[in-house]
């Protein structure tokens, strides 16, 4: 099966600032960033569309067609905990240095780690390659993607942070 995931545009939060599963509002530029998106999408034919409970994701997947796109609370972002809101460089907390090192294994306080967060996504892709869909289409977050290419094995998660998808942008990959 096809995936194609698509992040969503860029948002009102200073850069710097850690954000996951708070529900932050787009950019101002959200309609012509999604005009963008949607065209890059024209001609894709999803048997299912997804979309992140959060309404940055929501409000892509409409804009690009897709208002009733089915919401899996499993296509949030990487839940930062007590750091959410946060600007990395005023976060005080021992724990920041130990996940730096080790994001992988080492949860930000109070939230989850990236094996913890990679689990939950590939625990959505698991479900959804038992569909007999010939393309879906997803609209969620940025370590969302990181994780479908872990996923799809384009690279360690050691690596996903180097893999990065822009605001806006898709990864295709094949389950």
């Amino acid at each position: 099966m096809k995936v194609i995931l698509t992040r969503h545009t860029s948002v009102a939060v200073a850069p710097g600032t850690c954000y996951g599963w708070t529900d932050v509002p787009v950019r101002d530029t959200f309609e012509a960033e999604a005009g963008v998106t949607r065209a890059r999408l024209e001609g894709e034919r999803f048997d299912a569309v997804f979309s992140s409970p959060l309404t940055r994701a929501r409000l892509l997947a409409g804009y690009c067609g897709y208002p009733d796109a089915i919401v899996d609370e499993r296509l949030k972002e990487m839940n930062m905990g007590q750091w959410e809101m946060q600007p990395f460089d005023s976060i005080i907390d021992d724990n920041l240095q130990r996940w730096y090192d080790d994001y992988v294994h080492v949860a930000p306080t109070g939230g989850e780690s990236f094996e913890m967060f990679y689990r939950r996504v590939a625990s959505f892709l698991d479900e959804l390659k038992e569909k007999e869909y010939s393309t879906a289409g997803i609209f969620a977050h940025g370590g969302v993607l990181m994780c479908a290419g872990i996923y799809a094995g384009l690279y360690p998660p050691e690596e996903s942070f180097n893999h990065q998808a822009g605001y806006g942008e898709s990864l295709t990959i094949e389950i």
